[in-house]
């Protein structure tokens, strides 16, 4: 029988299932990026077959991490996210870089999309189009209140959302193919050039790679979870096997009603897909999706934000009072600092420079989280591991080849962000003897 509230209070809540798992997964997988990048990803790779197989491969990729993220994530069931095997296998000072670049990414993402809902915003009203920044804060503060009653009300806001837009982005791929008409030859009518370089198709994944980041998510819900050990697997898993489906239709769809020079100069590819069926209405039908889409995309990201420094608290590792938990079983120390700092990056704009660095600091942490997974298995080959890793230790070899390559191939496309890196890593440096002076040392991992 389940706890009341009230026998409970100052705890985290045992009460999430597999569908909460799935749905927050797929919730946070699919944001706002997937109206926006298959334009971006066409421009550079000019090739329906090339473009189709790179959607591909960032589910692929995302199925071998989760298998090891499987794995980390049930040997050490622990709220607060990637960064409790990474501490648990390589010590304090790499947990906390981990956990504090894995918050400041929720926290830069979470403003982003406050952002970005403000601006589909504005497209369905005029008079939101003057007042962005308060439409922006007022969604963060409003999905916060709702998530502050309880992870109940967070997990219900979830499920639904993550349900609503699965249904209507089908609905939109089912729209296209059944009623849009299909785009000519693209080699007949084409007189864009087609060469695809290195740099382009590096450029290409990692834009997909970013609108894939949050296969992770189930993890942090590890200790609400009434069956962590086969659920997280699974909830990856089966979330990451319905975004790729999703997006792979949504791109085969595009490519089926636009040409590809049309596709690669959109910044709204699927309302250009729409304009022949639904006229001048398709820009408020793609706003309404789009709405629906980064409101559910960003609950997720609301509720992981307070549960990362709750984890990081509790180990010492951030603000004691960060472990402060509700009735409803919601770290609310931790959302109203999180919730607090996403509202300041949306009135300030200087969200931005920390927005830059998402994709690098995606993959960073998840090569550490990936070397984690041999340390553990190094250091304490006794661990209790509910799941395996398939196919160990060559798969996940392979994963962290895969994630190095991908990290030094960005960084050489883009090289202030291995400068911005290194002053985050630098920022740690104090936090942690901060801590250390303070006495806070986390307590031993059981």
């Amino acid at each position: 029988m389940t706890p009341s509230r009230g026998q409970t209070a100052g705890h985290l809540l045992r009460v999430l299932g597999l569908a909460f798992g799935i749905a927050v997964g797929v919730g946070t997988m699919i944001g706002g990026g997937i109206l926006r990048t298959p334009g971006s990803v066409a421009d550079r790779v000019p090739e329906a077959g090339i473009i189709l197989s790179l959607w591909a491969a960032g589910g692929l990729h995302a199925l071998l991490g989760a298998n090891v993220v499987g794995e980390i994530s049930t040997s050490v069931p622990k709220a607060g996210g990637l960064y409790v095997p990474t501490r648990r296998a390589f010590g304090d000072f790499a947990g906390l870089l981990v956990g504090w670049s894995d918050w400041l990414t929720n926290v830069a993402a979470a403003a982003a999309l406050a952002l970005v809902f403000a601006d589909f915003a504005a497209l369905l009203s005029n008079g939101m189009a003057a007042h962005k920044p308060a439409v922006a804060v007022s969604l963060l503060v409003l999905l916060s209140g709702l998530n502050w009653l309880g992870v109940k009300e967070g997990s219900m806001i979830e499920k639904a959302g993550s349900l609503l837009k699965c249904v209507l982005l089908i609905g939109m791929v089912g729209a296209i193919f059944l009623l849009a008409p299909q785009a000519a030859d693209v080699a007949s009518t084409s007189a864009a050039p087609t060469v695809i370089t290195v740099a382009g198709l590096i450029v290409a994944y990692q834009l997909i790679y970013g609108v894939f980041s949050g296969w992770p998510v189930p993890i942090f819900f590890v200790e609400e979870d009434v069956n962590a050990a086969t659920n997280i697997p699974r909830a990856m898993v089966t979330s990451i096997i319905v975004v790729t489906v999703v997006y792979l239709s949504i791109n085969a769809a595009l490519l089926y009603a636009l040409q590809l020079d049309s596709l690669r100069v959109a910044e709204l590819p699927a309302a250009a897909a729409l304009e022949t069926i639904f006229g001048g209405a398709t820009m408020q039908i793609v706003a309404a999706t789009a709405l629906v889409i980064v409101a559910s995309c960003l609950n997720g990201i609301i509720m992981v934000m307070p549960r990362i420094l709750y984890g990081l608290g509790r180990d010492g590792l951030f603000l004691p009072i960060s472990t402060r938990v509700n009735r409803g079983g919601t770290p609310d120390v931790g959302l109203a600092i999180s919730t607090a700092l996403a509202a300041l990056l949306t009135l300030t704009g200087t969200f931005e420079t920390v927005f830059l660095l998402m994709g690098a600091l995606v993959i960073f942490t998840m090569i550490i989280s990936e070397a984690s997974l041999f340390g553990l298995r190094i250091k304490e080959p006794d661990l209790p591991r509910p799941y395996l890793a398939k196919g160990y230790p060559v798969l996940p070899a392979l994963l962290l080849l895969i994630d190095l390559a991908l990290f030094a191939a960005v960084l050489w496309a883009d090289p202030p962000a291995g400068m911005y890196m290194l002053l985050l890593i630098a920022a740690c440096v104090p936090i942690y003897y901060v801590l250390r002076w303070h006495g806070r040392r986390p307590a031993q991992a059981a």
